[in-house]
């Protein structure tokens, strides 16, 4: 059995439980239809985002984007990976995680490939900045959306103001790990692989213009899922007139999606039968140093055992205040590193892994992981209590 359709037959196995929950009335049809209209945008926006980085992809911009890359690192690993990690911190701020995860996983993995180096450190700097470093804006990630509501929309700028000290170490405490961890690797020097081919100019440029005019769409202000989807329809149509045989249902992350709404809905079962209770216990109160490590590790713990976003619903209830409220942050954002299905983004990037032919054992992420994600997660929430205490 191929690992899509195993990760596609748990999702059925959690959806069944969901529905055995509403069939008997343990989870009210409303509470799953109040769920359903706050997860339907983020649903929405991953298939089309998913869409637009595979047919980018076929477009042959991310070969384009890699070679000019390359041609910028200079022939010097070191100075190649630091660009993918600054690209990888933009695009996580700016456009958010399960962008980064998807759009930019083809350009590192390509490039790498380009330039005779292992894909593995650039491939693990993407995918862990993209979850640890989703903390700085509401658009970085979909549980930063969810917070700013519930912090009463306190808008952009505040929120980065009161979040910047956990992005920084969001930031570098990943790229320390992957210094230490493949500094070999990096510190080789690599040929100029020269320009790049493709095999249709004009889809490329489409490709590109489409992707710049996303990235605009995203930061505008408006729903994150209107230009995914306006971008996703643009290029399905340019492959429509000049490459239909690309256009097939294998474009569409099904199991990853099957996968997520059985979480959500298992999840939302579990609340409704005293979930939600037990984590008002759990959670600890208060804006002390001891209260927002408590937080954010439950945060932590919890995504790491189901999924962050339904993590963060479960918990979000039982906590209350800006520093408490971005501990969470910190817990579900950069502690989800261990388990595959602890962010959609990890598994995201693991469809995009697949899709590109590289594999990583699960064991190996796992253990990485579990050295990083206690680690990130307590100097996150120190140095949001730290910053905060010197203010005020």
């Amino acid at each position: 059995m191929t690992r899509p359709l195993r990760t596609a037959l748990f999702g059925a196995v959690l959806l069944a439980c969901g529905g055995v929950a509403l069939a008997t009335g343990q989870l009210p049809v409303k509470d799953a239809a109040a769920l359903g209209i706050r997860v339907w945008p983020i649903l929405l926006f991953v298939v089309a985002i998913t869409v637009v980085a595979e047919l980018a992809t076929a477009a042959g911009l991310f070969d384009w984007v890699a070679a000019l890359a390359a041609r910028w690192g200079r022939q010097r690993g070191w100075l190649l990976w630091l660009l993918v990690a600054a690209l990888a911190v933009v695009s996580t701020a700016f456009l958010s995680l399960d962008t980064t995860a998807v759009l930019l996983t083809p350009i590192v993995i390509v490039l790498a490939r380009r330039v005779g180096l292992s894909p593995l450190p650039f491939a693990l700097t993407t995918v862990w900045l993209a979850n640890t470093g989703s903390l700085l804006l509401p658009v970085s990630n979909l549980t930063n959306l969810l917070a700013e509501q519930h912090l009463g929309g306190i808008g952009p700028a505040r929120f980065a103001a009161a979040a910047w000290p956990a992005q920084a170490v969001g930031v570098l405490v990943p790229l320390a790990l992957v210094a230490l961890l493949f500094r070999r690797e990096l510190g080789r020097r690599y040929d100029d692989p020269g320009p790049v081919r493709v095999a249709d100019a004009r889809l490329t440029v489409i490709a590109g213009v489409v992707l710049v005019l996303l990235i605009g769409g995203l930061v505008s202000g408006v729903a994150v899922w209107i230009p995914a989807c306006a971008a996703a329809v643009v290029l399905a149509g340019a492959f429509a007139l000049l490459r239909r045989g690309e256009l097939t249902v294998h474009l569409l992350p099904w199991p990853t999606l099957v996968l997520v709404c059985g979480l959500f809905l298992a999840v939302a079962a579990l609340d409704a039968a005293g979930l939600r209770a037990l984590l008002a216990h759990l959670v600890p109160q208060g804006d002390g140093m001891p209260a927002l490590l408590g937080v954010a590790g439950v945060g932590a713990l919890a995504a790491n055992v189901t999924n962050n976003l339904p993590a963060y619903l479960a918990i979000e209830p039982a906590v209350h205040g800006l520093l408490p409220g971005l501990a969470l942050l910190v817990g579900v954002n950069a502690g989800p590193l261990v388990t595959p299905w602890a962010s959609l983004a990890t598994l995201l990037w693991h469809e995009r892994l697949q899709r590109l032919g590289l594999g990583i054992r699960w064991g190996r992420f796992v253990l990485y992981g579990a050295i990083l994600a206690p680690v990130t997660v307590v100097l996150g929430a120190v140095a949001v209590w730290a910053v905060a205490s010197s203010t005020q």
